[in-house]
């Protein structure tokens, strides 16, 4: 039979274990998207709130990429000139985390190319390369590519 001390460190060691155990569970879960992940991009976004002004913003509705939550804003740093949207774009969440990127986009077809390079938090080595569309309800769209990798790991 275990001395009340002796089941007092039994506890605290269970507990200590348990503790490491959570923090490798959570580790390992915050490091969703980090290095040499390759992948098909599908994004959503509305633009209810951009009114063509530079730091006029759409804002993500859905994604497959874990990096990219719904809600985060795509803020555009440049207006439209001459029918063509030629601007860089910052993708943001309210963590610190953004992605640094750019969008040439003709406002009469409707159709672009989106992409981005590197970022910073969560979107450290991020590229992705999307064709830009929008759909008969007004949804935008970018599909294409993306990665997490490292420099000279591609």
């Amino acid at each position: 039979m275990l001395s009340v001390l002796q089941e007092r460190l039994v506890r605290m060691f269970v507990l200590v274990l348990a503790v490491v155990a959570a923090g490798v569970v959570a580790t390992t879960g915050s490091a969703k998207d980090s290095t040499g992940r390759t992948g098909a991009l599908h994004v959503t976004k509305e633009c209810s709130q951009y009114n063509g002004t530079v730091g006029s913003f759409c804002t993500i509705t859905s994604s497959n990429v874990n990096a990219i939550d719904a809600g985060m804003r795509v803020v555009y740093l440049a207006a439209p000139a001459g029918g063509v949207l030629d601007a860089d774009i910052v993708l943001s969440s309210a963590h610190g985390s953004a992605a640094h990127g750019h969008v040439l986009l003709n406002l009469a077809t409707k159709q672009g190319h989106v992409s981005f390079a590197g970022g910073t938090g969560r979107f450290t080595w991020f590229h992705a390369d999307a064709a830009v569309t929008v759909d008969s309800a007004g949804v935008w769209h970018w599909d294409g590519t993306y990665s997490f990798t490292p420099p000279h790991q591609d």
